[in-house]
């Protein structure tokens, strides 16, 4: 299965961008997506943006993906 996370735009250099997911900051590319901008959400997988996406279905996805987690967790504590 292969997944696309939602991080938020912080820097921009050339065909490079910081995003922040989580609290951590990685470099990804973006030759994908050019017209984002400063401050845009986007999908992440990889290491390249693959989709702009609004803040909203950022947050909703980044719920699910934090309510997954949990899951997992209590299923492997209780094994």
């Amino acid at each position: 299965m292969c997944l696309a996370v939602p991080a938020k735009v912080t820097e921009i250099n050339g065909f490079l961008a910081k995003v922040e997911i989580y609290g951590n900051t990685r470099e990804v590319g973006i030759r994908l997506v050019p017209d984002v901008q400063v401050g845009d959400w986007v999908l992440i997988h990889a290491g390249f943006a693959l989709e702009k996406i609004d803040e909203e279905r950022a947050r909703e996805t980044l719920k699910i993906l934090e309510e997954m987690a949990e899951l997992v967790e209590r299923e492997e504590a209780g094994a």
